[in-house]
């Protein structure tokens, strides 16, 4: 099939999943560039529509995508006016898919081999989560906890951010309490970063079945998390600035949590 008019329905339909309200009236979402589709496809999401602009395929690494992406039953070669259409922003890989939503497991589903989980409450900056998503790929955690989820994850910048990685980390869903509640009841120890705490995070210890809390940009994480359950850590800050932006925040954490396993068991 091949589409050359941006006024196809088929097109329309899909350039609307940019955009949150779009993306819940169809249910489904979009994918830009050959390694997040790949990643999807290969952490077992079902490719709904595979447009393709072919003289944006021509370099060896899109035709390279293109032979790992396999037989795609509703591949669509579109025009140039198509592409940047459905493309994001300035990244112009001539590859776009979209795929159906699935629903989010309740955090009462949560593995029982999980050992390090991530809460996000109300993150709101669809860069941050990707960004952390690919952090907590990158060190081995077990989960990402949805709190009372302001973002969708499924945002084509959170996508992007985090470079595919949103499909291949488990991810839960549930409020605030629901989650401390659960997370007591498993014997997690819950640990929150605040710039007024006591406890550096390097002397916490990570070894344990540990869940790390994070709250918005703006004003941190809800007063659900000011409880004895919750033990607020801090990251030495030496600059005039009182805090690292939440992703980079993260990772540091994640990167120490690693540090302390591998040293755990050697």
């Amino acid at each position: 099939m091949e589409i050359s008019s941006t006024q196809n329905q088929r097109i329309k339909d899909a350039a609307r999943l940019r955009e949150k309200r779009g993306r819940q009236t169809q249910s489904r979402f979009i994918i830009d560039g050959g390694r997040e589709i790949l990643r999807a496809i290969n952490s077992g999401w079902e490719i709904e529509e595979l447009f393709v602009c072919p003289d944006w395929c021509e370099r060896d690494d899109r035709q390279e995508f293109l032979q790992q992406l396999g037989e795609i039953s509703q591949r669509i070669d579109v025009s140039t006016d198509v592409m940047e259409k459905l493309s994001f922003g300035q990244r112009q890989e001539g590859m776009v898919a979209t795929a159906c939503y699935k629903p989010i497991p309740s955090i009462t589903d949560l593995s029982s081999s999980s050992t390090l989980v991530v809460v996000l409450e109300g993150i709101e900056k669809p860069g941050n989560l990707g960004a952390l998503m690919r952090s907590a790929d990158a060190t081995g955690v077990d989960a990402i906890i949805m709190a009372d989820a302001h973002t969708d994850i499924f945002n084509p910048n959170a996508i992007r951010a985090s470079a595919g990685t949103v499909f291949s980390v488990p991810i839960y869903s549930g409020t605030s309490p629901e989650v401390i509640a659960e997370l007591e009841k498993r014997n997690f120890q819950i640990l929150a970063t605040h710039v007024t705490a006591t406890v550096t995070y390097t002397d916490a210890d990570l070894t344990k079945p540990t869940a790390i809390a994070f709250g918005t940009e703006a004003t941190g994480l809800s007063d659900h998390w000011i409880d004895d359950r919750v033990e607020s850590i801090k990251l030495p800050m030496h600059g005039i600035a009182d805090s690292l932006n939440v992703s980079a925040t993260a990772t540091v954490l994640f990167y120490e949590a690693l540090r302390q396993r591998r040293c755990s068991t050697t």
